[in-house]
């Protein structure tokens, strides 16, 4: 929990629970591209020294646990990722003559919480995510 990072004159730990959708809420994440995307996100955060801790995908959203450097500002790091990140997926999408209005892939916007002293509970939720929204699922299916 006190893995404080740590530049030429500074002691940091900024980490931020992130969550965004797909446009339309699109449940096309978990097809060809779930395997591949995650990869993608990793490569994209390190280019912006950033890293991803942890990391889910929904069948309609995206959460990550990322740690960013002071240096830039989360809208900066995320935009980037999305951007990028729906190149592949245009490449992928565009030759297969989907609806894929545009060019975009994500919706605009997303949601973000500082982490702070939290980091466990953020993680088992993240990797748990899944499984609790089965079991909701489920249960409205007996109403």
């Amino acid at each position: 929990m006190d893995e404080k990072e740590s530049l030429s004159h500074s002691k940091w730990e900024c980490k931020y629970h992130v969550v965004f959708i797909p446009k339309c809420r699109r449940r096309t994440l978990y097809k060809e591209l779930r395997s591949h995307l995650g990869e993608v996100f990793r490569r994209l955060a390190s280019q912006k020294e950033s890293r991803i801790i942890e990391g889910h995908l929904m069948p309609d959203h995206v959460h990550r646990l990322i740690s960013i450097l002071p240096k830039y500002a989360v809208s900066q790091v995320i935009g980037y990722i999305k951007g990028k990140s729906a190149i592949p997926m245009a490449r992928v999408y565009g030759e297969k003559k989907c609806h894929f209005v545009g060019q975009h892939f994500w919706a605009r916007g997303y949601f973000v919480s500082t982490v702070g002293r939290d980091e466990t509970m953020i993680r088992e939720y993240i990797r748990h995510q899944e499984q609790e929204d089965q079991r909701i699922e489920q249960l409205s299916l007996w109403n």
